[in-house]
Order: structure tokens, then C-alpha cells, then sequence
């Protein structure tokens, strides 16, 4: 691919992009006065259900909302316990506390930085009703093992798919293994509706209760008027302006995780046997897809303020949740986050960057390291 920066321009690690097609529907909404939750929200519900292969996908204002109402469609509230990996954005332990229960933070698997299934064993108590199994960068947590515990003590799956949209294991994508899947289309996503969120599921039932606490207690569309209120809701709707921005970032999606999986694949090569920087590895021959690229980096403090001079800007990872002051917990609970946190770091993996950008950040790291 030919370079289209220089030694002297940025290099994001991310970076939103809007496409034609995306002025083109918004300009249709705008038309047709109708800005609210319409057709063109259900237009995006039906194409990400089809894309995901799952009977329903209710569009909601973002992943932690559907985070949220997935966990209260299934029940849970004061005194349940949730088990949330240490390692994830503060986001799902707080969509826990939206609904009265107990966020239990768990350890992590140090190959995967995904949540640990000894870990999730070991915390279940008699009052735990659900497990969140988050799959970071896109990367599958270990849902053979987290579903046979989920089996064994008769527990719910949330699973929180925000960075993992088609993504897949083994001819399944992750977010349609559990009773509820929970994506983001924030803007630092695959396709990115400015804000806003999907819940899927293939439980029918779950599905009416899910659209009723979206909307008021509505299963389905009202007026605003003479509706029938079937239960308590609220009003977590995705208008139609933000549904046609969706619409449109689809046309690109393949193209886009394409992107994804050879960006990853140029770090991996290029620091395959570094003895400083280690790629957390993805299962590409097995539907994995990339969303960033993640390292565990020597020095990584030192090696980020090196790289931001350079215009290379990467984004270092979560602080765990159990160091963060509304959960505090004992750093020595959590051995693998509390030691690998302090060294992750996102690469530039803006699907924005050419070859010989990546190259060039490649080329800058393995400088810092003589």
C-alpha cells in the first residue's frame, strides 16, 4: 500500500470514519421529519440480527443500557451477585449496579486477558446469578469452560460483546452464546452510531421483556398517547438519525474487518520473538477478529510518552476495576491484572492506517529497544 503519512503526521490509534451513505440516510430521516425511534431503527435492529445469525436484536442508547437491561429482563436485582472479570471498561461493573446487585470482580487468564473460569468458580456463592464474560479487543473468552460452570450452578450469561462485533469462534459470534449478547457502537468501535447499543438474543420471551423495559413498558412502538403499559420501563430508544448513521457504516464492514485482522497481523509478525513486546494473541484462522491490536510492553509508561512524540499515539489499557475508588479492593486478590495492567497497551489499529504505517510504528518500538 502506498504511505499516505509522513515522518511528521499523526498516527492515531483510532479514528471514526463517516462514509457517503451515511449523509445520504441521515438526509433521508431529516426528510421525513421523523427523527424519533422509527423504521429506520428497526431496519437496523433486523440487519444486525441477520448479520449475527440470532432471532432478535433490540437497539438501545449504548452497551452499557443494554448492559443493563439485559441483566434486569433476566431478574436480577438487590442482593444477586454478578461475577465481572477485574480487566474491562468500569462500564460493566456499573451496568450491574444500575440494577440494585453486587458486581463480584474476578481474575484474569494472562494469555487472553479474558476473565478467568477458575476465578469465576471459585467466587460463586449461593446469592451469584449471572456471569459477564467480556471479550476483550474482540478476543473470545472462554465460553466452553464459562458456559459448563454457567450449566453446573444454574447461572445466566450477559456475555458483553461491546469490542467484539462479528467476531466469531468456530462458526459462532460472540455475543449469541449466553442468554443475551451485549454490543457498542460508540465511536471507538467497527462501525459507530456516535452512541448507542444492541442487546441480541434467541429467547422469544426475554425479547418482549427486553422491548418493555427499553420503552416505557411498551412491547412494542407507541404514540406517546393511549398505549397499553404492560410493566414498568424506561426509555433507552435509538433514534433514526443514529440508526441511519448504522445503516450506513455497514456498507463498509467487511472491508473494515478485513483491515482489522492485517493490521494485527503485521504486529504479530514483526514482534512474533521480542523479548519486550508480546501481541496478545487472536484465533484469526478460527473467526476471531481484531478489533485493536494488544501488547504487553517492558517500560510501557516510558515506551508510550517515546512513541507520542513521534505523533504515534497509542492508549494504554484499563486500570483494573478493583483499584478504582467505588470497588476497591486488595491488589494481591487479583495477581494477573494487577501484574499485567501496569504493561498493556493498544497499538495504533485505526483500520485508517496503510501498511507502511503500521510498519513505521513497528520500526520505532523495536528502536526504543535498540
Amino acid at each position: 500500500m502506498k504511505n499516505g503519512r509522513g515522518k511528521d503526521r499523526d498516527y492515531p490509534w483510532w479514528s471514526p470514519q463517516v462514509t457517503p451513505k451515511e449523509y445520504e440516510l441521515v438526509r433521508e430521516v431529516l426528510d421525513s421529519n421523523y427523527l424519533n425511534e422509527g423504521d429506520y431503527t428497526t431496519r437496523f435492529e433486523n440487519e444486525i440480527a441477520q448479520l449475527l445469525g440470532v432471532k432478535h436484536a433490540i437497539a438501545v442508547t449504548s452497551g452499557t443500557s443494554a448492559l443493563f437491561l439485559a441483566l434486569a429482563a433476566l431478574g436480577i436485582g438487590p442482593s444477586d451477585e454478578v461475577i465481572v472479570p477485574d480487566v474491562t471498561f468500569i462500564a460493566t461493573a456499573n451496568a450491574v449496579k444500575l440494577t440494585g446487585a453486587i458486581p463480584v470482580l474476578v481474575d484474569i487468564d494472562p494469555d487472553t486477558l479474558t476473565i478467568s473460569p477458575g476465578a469465576v468458580e471459585s467466587a460463586i456463592t449461593q446469592r451469584t446469578r449471572a456471569i459477564i464474560p467480556v471479550h476483550v479487543s474482540g478476543r473470545a473468552a472462554d465460553l466452553n469452560a464459562i458456559m459448563s460452570i454457567a450449566k453446573k450452578y444454574d447461572l445466566f450469561i450477559v456475555e458483553d460483546a461491546a469490542e467484539a462485533f462479528m467476531s466469531s469462534i468456530d462458526g459462532k459470534y460472540l455475543g449469541t452464546f449466553g442468554n443475551a449478547g451485549c454490543f457498542s457502537f460508540s465511536p471507538n468501535k467497527t462501525i459507530s452510531t456516535g452512541q448507542g447499543g444492541m442487546i441480541v438474543t434467541n429467547d422469544d420471551d426475554l425479547h418482549i421483556i427486553l422491548r418493555q423495559l427499553k420503552d416505557q413498558g411498551r412491547p412494542k412502538r407507541g404514540t406517546g398517547g393511549d398505549d397499553i403499559h404492560y410493566s414498568v420501563g424506561y426509555n433507552f430508544k435509538l433514534t433514526n438519525l443514529q440508526a441511519a448513521i448504522g445503516l450506513g457504516q455497514l456498507s463498509v464492514l467487511h472491508n473494515r474487518l478485513q483491515r482489522q485482522k492485517e493490521i494485527y497481523t503485521i504486529y504479530s509478525d514483526h514482534f512474533e520473538n521480542s523479548s519486550n513486546v508480546s501481541i496478545i494473541g487472536f484465533k484469526i484462522n478460527r473467526g476471531e477478529i481484531p478489533l485493536w491490536t494488544d501488547a504487553i510492553i517492558e517500560r510501557r509508561d516510558v515506551v508510550e510518552s517515546y512513541l507520542q512524540k513521534m505523533g504515534i499515539h497509542c492508549r494504554k489499557f484499563w486500570y483494573p476495576i478493583h483499584t478504582q475508588k467505588p470497588y476497591f479492593q486488595n491488589d494481591a486478590l487479583f495477581s494477573q491484572s494487577t501484574q499485567l495492567m501496569s504493561k498493556a497497551m493498544w497499538l495504533p489499529s485505526a483500520f485508517i492506517l496503510e501498511d507502511t504505517d503500521v510498519e513505521y510504528v513497528c520500526n520505532q518500538i523495536k528502536r526504543f529497544f535498540g
